[in-house]
């Protein structure tokens, strides 16, 4: 959707069509409808600095369009032209150079883009706006600084070439450079921001006001808006601190954690239910989920996080709480989509360990490890041999086993160690359950003797139509107690108070390396691989003690600071959520056809402090919200448009429009009705309503059903409801189901941002958002004046004061559109666009 290139809190009012409800309705679909706002990109560059203009714009085009086909990466480079170096274009392919720098229509390459001679890409014209942009690129001189990357050598990977790529570099500490405008910068992060955009003759755009700051803060960190007293206390606070007293508060909240757990389930395939099939509920998952919260409240350290989840089971512990959290932990490597169903076993456990090692690969490393698992990987330095030296690891690891029940396998479960003060709880609940089932069975068994009797009594000859009628109904709904009775029963049963339990991993029997599967097949099997480490990330390869897994060891090397990933990929991750955009916008991707770091010495400054800090996720967030970059408005510039159209500079902050979790618990926040959660299981699994196949004799695992649900669930924040990966999302978060929810089948560290008019109808027709705006309506309707009532409405929903235009517009839309008004008024704030976004 495009948007005028004024600020909206400096447009006229977005509220100029609620002046007659019939007019509020007709607009509303325009004002609700979602997604980040774009720009045109029609004006020529001017003063372009050839090095930003070639990273941020020209070579993501070629990455994207290209690189497939024509890099030293791809398995063969087609017409022998490679266009992942200077050298490359310059010495061309089977027709000659590709480029003639400064003579586009001269340049081989412009005429295949352009679809004339030759046609490039093949799979579709390139859209004109690109074509444009290279264009533009190859009149200027084609200024190009790419040292050629060849990691093939005789059809061989070359590990040696392949460590030439930035990314399996360490990281190298450099000195933030000196720039001219000596007041901006607060923060060794705005040097390095404003020493490029000096160099492309650009400037940051001013300041955020502070009622925007506070609320793009407050949901970054938090996933809520500010309340109207955290409003009226920063307004008030103008201490040098006031910012910091913000930040530490956020920080310090259960807020953060829930917000930025589910960051981090995105990248772990996390679901309550086991695969897809049949519907099986994953009773313990929740434990992994409260995990996260909790690790990231006590702000773990990254390093020690990664361990645990690695190989938690194989940690040491001083306490009987460390030793369960780090149990817990590895549900990292299980709780994914793992076809539980698969009748062949000898494929299910290779298919697991390569979805264990897809999931360390992309979270930890940034690479798509899984693509070498039938070959050399296409374009990175990962021969198949480092596929199955890495998955080794895994395949020393037992994650599943063959159950009772059919064909069906499920996850390994483990007992967790509790304290004094857990065990006596947990035996006065047993006590308790106990006394109710006994009581359940007792009633049974009086309603079978009792039907029986009464069955007895109707085979009497000589009884009356009358005392025929009163027995039969009596033993009819004697007999109908019997069945609910044996349902609740067998559900007691099954779910009675016991020693509590996770899923886990556990090392195999005999572990040891793996063979090489010749397509994938386990029955086709090659030569035994070492297990060992990336050779292109490591010069080093580890002592395996016999009869371990080596999954110690393999979580002691990513974890470490000398491995050149880790620390880059995960500070990378922290910048995309709080600025829109990776430094790397291939957030899952660090190798060699993935995207460049816009600001690559930045992006080292921050892994190397991260590291030296103690991996403390909660003092780099800090350090980076407090950054004056990430204070700045998100107003356009036309000039700094034109010279970076895309903003990798960050001339001004990203805005985008709030992810389906941030929405939705915003609007139970603003209207009052918020229930604080400490964790638990999601799925209600307690009613037996919601439950089916708990009896040992049903080839079929148990499954849920999800037709009851706990009362306070509408009202929780949305990482506590259940999420399922057999269909839509049910019961209290549909609107996950229209707003780009992470599909949990898969590993998503940036999820897509859609704008379709699906949304803007949910928002304007949902029951659910009619609630809100009802329950925020009578709220509002505790101030008794008018004015003053539409004052706190704006500070509660859009977090800042009422304009005179507003207020006058919206005091005749109130006089003109009846009882109902108040409601339909929060109806429209609750569905505008600056409620929608984060600016």
């Amino acid at each position: 959707m495009r948007e005028s290139k004024r600020s909206m809190k400096n447009e006229n009012s977005i509220f100029r069509p609620l002046m007659t409800l019939g007019r509020f309705l007709t607009v509303l679909v325009t004002l609700c409808l979602p997604g980040p706002i774009v720009f045109a990109d029609d004006t020529p560059a001017k003063n372009v600095s050839d090095e930003a203009f070639f990273q941020t714009t020209v070579l993501p085009i070629l990455q994207q369009h290209c690189y497939e086909c024509h890099s030293h990466g791809a398995k063969k480079a087609k017409g022998g032209l490679v266009l992942d170096s200077r050298s490359g274009w310059a010495k061309g392919g089977e027709t000659g150079p590709a480029i003639v720098p400064g003579k586009p229509n001269k340049s081989l390459l412009i005429s295949a883009i352009r679809y004339e001679d030759y046609e490039m890409p093949p799979t579709g014209r390139l859209p004109e706006e690109l074509i444009r942009k290279i264009e533009r690129w190859i009149a200027d001189g084609a200024h190009d600084p790419r040292a050629t990357e060849n990691v093939q050598h005789n059809g061989v990977i070359d590990i040696e070439a392949g460590r030439r790529h930035w990314a399996f570099q360490p990281p190298r500490s450099v000195t933030p450079p000196e720039v001219r405008d000596t007041e901006w910068p607060r923060h060794d992060v705005d040097r390095y921001i404003l020493g490029q955009l000096e160099e492309a003759g650009l400037r940051p755009v001013a300041d955020a006001n502070r009622y925007t700051w506070l609320r793009r803060v407050s949901f970054d960190l938090t996933g809520l808006p500010p309340t109207v007293a955290e409003i009226s206390e920063f307004e008030t606070d103008q201490s040098p601190q006031a910012r910091e007293k913000v930040v530490d508060r956020l920080l310090a909240s259960r807020a953060f954690g829930e917000r930025w757990a589910r960051h981090w389930l995105d990248l772990v395939g996390y679901a309550d239910q086991l695969g897809t099939s049949n519907n099986v509920f994953a009773e313990h998952a929740w434990r992994y989920r409260d995990y996260v919260i909790d690790a990231l409240n006590n702000d773990k350290p990254f390093d020690r996080f990664i361990r645990e989840q690695i190989a938690g089971d194989l940690l040491t512990h001083s306490t009987t709480e460390q030793r369960a959290s780090s149990l817990v932990a590895t549900g990292f490597l299980v709780l994914g989509d793992i076809e539980i169903v698969e009748a062949d076993k000898e494929k299910l456990l290779v298919d697991i360990v390569d979805q264990q090692l897809n999931k360390v690969g992309k979270a930890f490393l940034g690479l798509t490890l899984e693509c070498a698992r039938c070959h050399d990987h296409k374009f990175d330095p990962v021969p198949q041999r480092d596929y199955y030296a890495m998955a080794g690891f895994f395949h020393g690891t037992s994650t599943v086993y063959k159950t009772s029940r059919g064909v069906w396998s499920d996850i390994h479960v483990a007992e967790l160690p509790e304290t004094d003060d857990q065990k006596n709880e947990r035996n006065r609940l047993a006590t308790t359950h106990a006394e109710k089932l006994k009581r359940w069975q007792q009633e049974r068994k009086q309603a079978q003797d009792r039907t029986a009797e009464l069955n007895n009594q109707l085979k009497q000859d000589g009884l009356s139509q009358e005392e025929r009628d009163k027995l039969t109904k009596e033993r009819d709904e004697t007999s109908g107690r019997i069945g609910p009775l044996n349902n609740r029963i067998t559900h007691g049963e099954f779910f009675a108070p016991a020693v509590p339990r996770t899923y886990a991993i556990q090392d195999a029997d005999n572990p040891g390396d793996m063979k090489i599967t010749i397509r994938g097949n386990p029955r086709a099997l090659g030569d035994q691989v070492p297990r060992g480490f990336l050779r292109v990330a490591s010069d080093k390869q580890p002592q395996i003690p016999k009869g371990r897994s080596g999954r110690r060891e393999l979580a002691d090397w990513i974890a470490s600071s000398d491995n050149p990933l880790s620390a880059r990929v995960a500070v990378n991750r922290i910048w995309q959520k709080l600025f829109g955009e990776g430094l790397v916008r291939s957030v899952d991707y660090f190798g060699l056809p993935g995207d460049r770091p816009s600001h690559p010495q930045l992006l080292d400054h921050l892994a190397i402090q991260f590291t030296r800090g103690g991996w403390s996720r909660k003092h780099l967030i800090r350090s980076l919200v407090l950054s004056r970059t990430y204070g700045l408005d998100s107003a356009h510039d036309d000039r700094a448009h034109a010279v970076d159209p895309d903003n990798r500079l960050l001339w001004r902050m990203n805005r985008f429009r709030l992810d389906a979790e941030a929405l939705r618990d915003a609007m139970i926040f603003v209207a009052g009705q918020l229930v604080p959660s400490v964790g638990g299981p999601a799925m209600p699994l307690e009613f037996p309503e919601n439950v089916g196949g708990l009896s040992p004799t049903n080839v079929n695992p148990p499954n849920f059903r999800l037709t009851k649900w706990r009362p306070e669930q509408e009202f929780q924040r949305t990482v506590y409801l259940p999420v399922i990966r057999s269909g839509a999302q049910p019961g209290p978060a549909t609107l996950r189901n229209v707003f780009d929810f992470a599909q949990p089948s898969q590993f998503t560290g940036q999820r897509s941002i859609t704008a379709v008019p699906t949304q803007a109808l949910f928002l304007m027709n949902s029951s659910v958002v009619k609630k809100h705006a009802a329950a925020l309506a009578e709220q509002m309707m505790q101030e008794d004046d008018e004015t003053q009532r539409l004052k706190l409405l704006w500070l509660t929903l859009l977090n800042r004061p009422l304009t005179e235009t507003e207020q006058h517009e919206t005091t005749a839309f109130l006089t003109q559109a009846g009882e109902n008004a108040w409601v339909e008024l929060c109806h429209a704030l609750l569905a505008s666009n600056e409620f929608l976004m984060r600016l």
